[in-house]
């Protein structure tokens, strides 16, 4: 079973009733409708945890799921936005941020940077990254879906309220297909 709230002023998008979610799922629907968004926030009873469950859920191309990696580099966290059929690239990461290495975080500090558990994160609000990078390969679509604060949520907006909310920096975040 499928669960939504709509929020933004167009009618294909605006709704007057919204059920309850859990905290951070609330905190990022909140964020989206003072951000002035067009779109939605959805719940699927079976979860979404990995990118091609939540592409398969919400009927979407894999390209057009946004992963939220956090990143820790040379000790601050970066969040790094890139499309669900793809890899983060941590060289290309650490060249953007202009820090030695990169790696992917640890829960803990996913948890303390962000607000929100790992595999729930969304790009935003986020009270401790001090960056956000965005693929441009998640620029093409009409709509993205991004984790919306749980498992089980997710939300979709436009690329360009993606990146004016999230103040993300474009950037060729991917790996090279191997």
């Amino acid at each position: 079973m499928r669960h939504s709230a709509h929020f933004g002023t167009s009618s294909k998008y605006a709704s007057s009733v919204e059920p309850r979610w859990p905290e951070p799922v609330e905190r990022v629907a909140a964020f989206l409708r003072q951000g002035g968004v067009e779109g939605r926030v959805e719940e699927f009873e079976a979860g979404t945890p990995t990118a091609e469950d939540a592409a398969r859920a919400v009927g979407c191309k894999l390209g057009q799921i946004v992963k939220s990696l956090v990143f820790d580099c040379d000790g601050s966290p970066v969040l790094v936005l890139v499309p669900g059929d793809h890899r983060a690239d941590s060289t290309k990461v650490a060249r953007a941020a202009g820090c030695r290495r990169a790696k992917i975080a640890g829960a803990d500090q996913v948890r303390d940077a962000t607000g929100f558990e790992p595999g729930a994160v969304a790009p935003f609000p986020l009270p401790k990254v001090t960056r956000v990078f965005v693929d441009r390969q998640l620029l093409v679509h009409e709509r993205v879906w991004i984790g919306a604060g749980s498992p089980s949520h997710m939300a979709t907006l436009s690329p360009t309220d993606l990146v004016r909310l999230s103040k993300a920096e474009q950037m060729d975040a991917v790996a090279e297909a191997a």
